[in-house]
């Protein structure tokens, strides 16, 4: 028995089994992991160990909830939908898993205590956004495990001059490690999703690789490089710097955005945040 576990609570097998069947809500974008192998996979890849402090975002009926409960110091779960969140409440001692019934579009990292392992099945329709969230606190972040559409995790890990690569691999390879670690079908879940899933390890870089570089200034280029993707660079960054700027970067003007790697735009961020180098940049809309 669990030395955590409160009188009468589930045992770890009742865990994996849902409380209760509960209907998908499309608004929320729930397909619910049936796999076991999958589930196991997915902790594998994570290896929790006793001193962690976890973070599932979307556990819907808590299948991975359940094979992570008692491996870490505490798991601290983020559900959007009440009535899943209500449930795992009842299975779990808050004292191992606390349950917060709230959108995880909203999280502030800063405000748990850290530093945080943070894993998900995360919600298609909301993925990119929640993403480029979490990369914004990712200095509260140890690493990150996520289940995503197959074509997100591609862009994400895509290299430049590939045609998925696009601001989304810029933003991320910038802040992290990224590494596609393998696939999942849809029959893994219920409903079954019409697209292929797959599993990302994200490992946020160093403080001080990051230090040198202007955030705010770097998503302004990327943004806007990647608004005319189809453009040249002279073309597409006219805003901010002609071809002799480029130029004297030892950048070709008549690259497209995608030919550039997330270093390149590290340089051509500090390059036009450095006086006078530039026009001043407004930061990207979220």
């Amino acid at each position: 028995m669990n030395k955590h576990a409160a009188p009468g609570s589930a045992s770890a097998q009742e865990r994996m089994e849902p409380a209760q069947r509960h209907r998908p809500r499309k608004r929320f974008g729930q397909h619910f992991l049936r796999d076991r192998s999958v589930v196991a996979r997915i902790v594998a890849a994570i290896a929790p160990a006793s001193a962690d402090r976890i973070l599932e975002i979307g556990p819907g009926d808590g299948a991975l909830t359940a094979a992570l409960a008692g491996r870490a110091q505490h798991l601290h779960v983020i559900e959007i939908d009440r009535d899943l969140a209500e449930q795992l409440r009842t299975r779990y001692d808050p004292h191992e898993v606390t349950v917060e019934q709230g959108d995880a579009l909203a999280v502030d990292l800063r405000a748990l205590a850290g530093p945080l392992r943070v894993v998900g099945n995360l919600p298609y329709n909301i993925s990119t956004p929640l993403l480029f969230r979490l990369l914004a606190q990712a200095e509260c972040i140890v690493d990150m495990h996520f289940m995503l559409q197959r074509e997100v995790v591609d862009r994400m890990v895509s290299a430049p001059g590939h045609s998925q690569y696009g601001r989304l691999s810029v933003m991320v390879q910038h802040r992290c490690t990224a590494a596609r670690l393998f696939t999942v079908p849809p029959g893994a879940f219920a409903p079954a999703p019409k697209v292929e899933s797959a599993v990302v390890r994200l490992t946020p870089r160093p403080a001080a690789e990051l230090a040198a570089v202007d955030q705010e200034t770097f998503a302004a280029i990327v943004t806007q490089a990647f608004s005319h993707r189809r453009k040249t660079l002279r073309n597409a960054l006219a805003p901010i710097a002609d071809a002799a700027f480029l130029q004297r970067l030892g950048i070709d003007p008549r690259l497209r955005p995608e030919n550039l790697s997330f270093a390149d735009y590290r340089r051509l961020a500090a390059a036009a945040a450095a006086p006078a180098a530039a026009a001043p940049l407004s930061p990207p809309r979220s």
